[in-house]
């Protein structure tokens, strides 16, 4: 069978074996010859041929002229041709030679490449990125918003339904096949008001945080700014006790579950959340809605999915809160701040002049209940045409507390424009992408990434190995003035390819020229949030992920979690642009998913990991160095970094012999792609820690996770141990080193392929 590569034809294949010079390993490097040409004739038997028919005169003179002799002669010079001419064809096998023919001298053209196990036939990259820009306009989506706005739609309401029908039904009309999952999971709903009672004033609130603590508290008020782990650090540094009070945060830089889970840590009874009339315009009376589970998916069923017909023994997630929590208006907490007492507030932290006192007494009754609701996810997939088990997976909240025209509208057009659009170059255009695309519509992310979650603990086993990378849409469009991303090293590559190909709305400038300043890894990179749908599917499962925006700022949008979040709202935003910016963002999702489904080698940069590995071993380095300086009794002597250094090497050396691997692949050998592209997609699925239970610590990722396990808790437990915290523990610290150790040597070895190919110097 005929083969190219490059769309070079090959005759054979040979392989030459060069030492690495690091001495580990052996690679490859595969050479392309076609020396066969050079060793016989056109049709592999002139020389034979010659060679027989110069021996006949010799032959004749020996045996005399008789006819006899001649006629003993001539079959056995057809005996001698036709043995020739066997051994010549078995010796020089020449499949790639064109014969020639009597009617035409000049030599006949090669067949295309036909792949007789299912190669698809790919369009060049620039002919399918610009059938992509042709289908994704700004005038279409102004139809998809107004056929998928609703004014109430929240988790496994009515409404939700009808959307998710919707969506249902269209992906079928784009010839898709679907299907729908369904949940049963427990949420907490507002029952009446609750109320806060400050100084013998009640006042009562309609919004509410679900997942928060019930029953009455009483405490001092104390202000912390927004609650971060900083400024609680600022309060202990002031001598403050913060132990029982009632804890008066602003809205913003965390998420609501941050906040909680930060006041818990220091005692604190209750907290309040307020939006700032300096950073959000929502007027005074705007009710705050939200969740403070500080986790992702049904924190009664952790770990597990939400079906009906499971029976998991009763249990609630450690994200939990155990402490009340509650939003107020603007307008109450700016009552209650006016009354404050007690010690002076860090100047950095504003206008504000006092923190409270323990009497300023504070009253918080909050009387949420917990229901069970179901839920459901839509799906649709574009099948590949080689690898139609493995799987780029784009996906959009559909639910949302009020209209959620920005939390959820625009990121469900963006997502049926997509899926509308790849179905139409399949059909139409002659696009056969290599791998698969599933479009899924997620309910319950106003409360977590419920239905996301949900969907990923119930096939983690399955999607672990085949879905290859996630792409978010939720928030794609909330302002215009800059541009953020949030993703896996992994997808850097991706992400520069996209920024530098992609144009950016109303202008004929690309995205990395408009927001990118030269180096769009310093300017436009931000930190996962916890509340992305994108956070769990890196963190939990282990597939690589990107979350983007288009904002006004680092802050989020104003108007998420409040009933505010209309399409008015985000044309003032926009400056009356969200179709052009929804138009940017669809191509920009696109391209990155097209490009993972087009390549023969999933474009994953598993070298961009170098680069972090390296940095925050330095870290721990250093900081190891200063406790062995400073307290040198805490530290176990038989504890090195030597162990931590060799995974590091062992992950460098196995991604360079990866890449070498990729260039000198044949890339029309469909198992060859397949082995190596399996080797990529284990990389972040073998940097969540074996050694934790998603049960009590489900973001096992090592570095971009939260827990115990993390490079982040070590580098923490370092800084307590040269303090001498009383918290601090060398023992528990040695446990932790080595798991994190031995989490990246498994992630280098996994990397490294075949058994035989390990790095073993540790």
């Amino acid at each position: 069978m005929n083969q190219k590569f490059n769309g070079e034809p090959h005759s054979y294949t040979r392989f030459s074996l060069i030492q690495n010079m690091e001495g580990d390993n052996s690679q490859v490097e595969m050479k392309l010859s076609s020396d066969m040409d050079e060793e016989v004739g056109g049709n592999g038997t002139a020389e034979h041929l010659n060679h027989n028919s110069n021996r006949k005169p010799y032959v004749a003179q020996k045996l005399g002229r008789t006819p006899k002799n001649l006629c003993f002669m001539a079959a056995a010079t057809l005996l001698i041709f036709i043995i020739g001419c066997l051994i010549g064809y078995l010796v020089h096998p020449k499949k790639d030679i064109a014969q020639p023919t009597c009617t035409n001298s000049v030599t006949a053209p090669v067949p295309p490449f036909v792949d007789e196990r299912g190669s698809a036939p790919v369009l060049d990259w620039d002919d399918v990125k610009k059938l992509l820009n042709q289908k994704i306009t700004a005038s279409n989506f102004e139809r998809v918003f107004s056929e998928f706005s609703s004014s109430n739609h929240q988790a496994g309401s009515p409404g939700d339904e009808d959307l998710a029908n919707k969506v249902h039904r269209k992906f079928k009309e784009y010839g898709m096949k679907t299907w729908y999952d369904e949940y049963f999971v427990k949420v907490q709903v507002l029952q009446g008001s609750n109320k806060v009672t400050f100084k013998g004033q009640m006042m009562e609130t309609q919004g509410f945080l679900s997942y928060s603590a019930s029953g009455p508290v009483t405490g001092g008020v104390l202000y912390a700014y927004f609650g971060r782990e900083g400024d609680f650090s600022d309060l202990h540094n002031k001598n403050v006790d913060m132990s029982g009070r009632v804890v008066l945060v602003k809205a913003g830089m965390i998420s609501f579950a941050e906040k909680v889970a930060n006041a818990a840590k220091v005692n604190a009874s209750a907290v309040l959340i307020y939006a700032d009339p300096d950073d959000y315009s929502i007027g005074e009376t705007t009710a705050l809605y939200g969740h403070v589970h500080m986790g992702s998916g049904d924190p009664y069923t952790p770990g597990f999915p939400s079906f009906n017909h499971t029976q998991f023994p009763p249990v609630e997630s450690s994200g939990l809160p155990k402490i009340v929590a509650q939003t107020i208006t603007s307008q109450m907490a700016t009552n209650i701040m006016r009354q404050l007492q007690g010690p002076e507030a860090p100047s950095r932290w504003g206008s504000l002049s006092r923190l409270g006192s323990e009497d300023d007494v504070i009253t918080v009754e909050v009387n949420n209940i917990l229901v069970e609701r179901k839920i459901s996810n839509v799906f649709g997939v574009i099948k590949g045409y080689v690898d139609a088990d493995r799987y780029v997976v784009i996906g959009a909240q559909r639910d949302a507390w009020g209209a959620g025209f920005a939390k959820s509208t625009v990121g469900t057009s963006i997502l049926m424009e997509l899926a509308r659009s790849i179905s139409q170059m399949v059909e139409n255009d002659g696009f056969k992408p290599r791998r698969s695309i599933v479009f899924a519509s997620w309910s319950g992310g106003e409360y977590g990434s419920i239905g996301a979650t949900e969907w990923l603990e119930g096939y983690l086993s399955s999607l672990s190995m085949k879905a290859f990378s996630y792409i978010d849409l939720d928030g794609a469009v909330t302002g215009r003035r800059a541009f953020k991303v949030s993703a896996s090293p992994l997808m850097y590559t991706l992400i520069d390819g996209a920024l530098n190909e992609v144009t950016a709305p109303n202008t004929a400038a690309t995205l990395f020229a408009q927001y990118g300043k030269n180096n769009w890894e310093s300017f436009l990179l931000e930190n996962m949030k916890q509340e992305s749908a994108a956070y769990p599917f890196l963190t939990f499962a282990g597939i690589p992920s990107l979350s983007f925006r288009f904002s006004n700022g680092n802050l989020d949008y104003q108007y998420f979690g409040t009933n505010l979040d209309t399409r008015e709202k985000l044309n003032i935003a926009t400056s009356n642009e969200v179709p052009q910016l929804a138009q940017t963002a669809a191509q920009f999702a696109g391209q990155i998913a097209l490009r993972l489904v087009h390549d023969y080698i999933l474009r994953l940069d598993v070298q961009k990991y170098n680069k972090i590995i390296h940095t925050k071993v330095a870290q721990i380095n250093r900081k190891v160095a200063d406790v062995q300086r400073l307290q040198p009794q805490l530290w176990p002597k038989a504890l090195t970094m030597q162990w931590l250094m060799s995974a590091y090497g062992s992950y460098s050396r196995a991604s360079r012999n990866l890449e070498s691997d990729k260039r000198n692949s044949d890339l029309e050998d469909i198992e060859m792609c397949r082995i190596i592209n399996d080797r990529i997609m284990m990389v972040e699925r073998n940097l969540l820690s074996p050694y934790v239970s998603p049960y009590e610590s489900p973001f096992r990722h090592i570095f971009l996770g939260s827990g115990s396990h993390t490079v982040a808790a070590l580098l923490n437990h370092l800084d307590a141990l040269k303090t001498q915290n009383p918290e601090a523990d060398a023992n528990q610290f040695h446990n932790q080193f080595a798991l994190f150790t031995w989490t990246l040597q498994g992630c280098a070895n996994s990397l490294a392929g075949n058994i035989w190919s390990l790095d073993n110097e540790i």
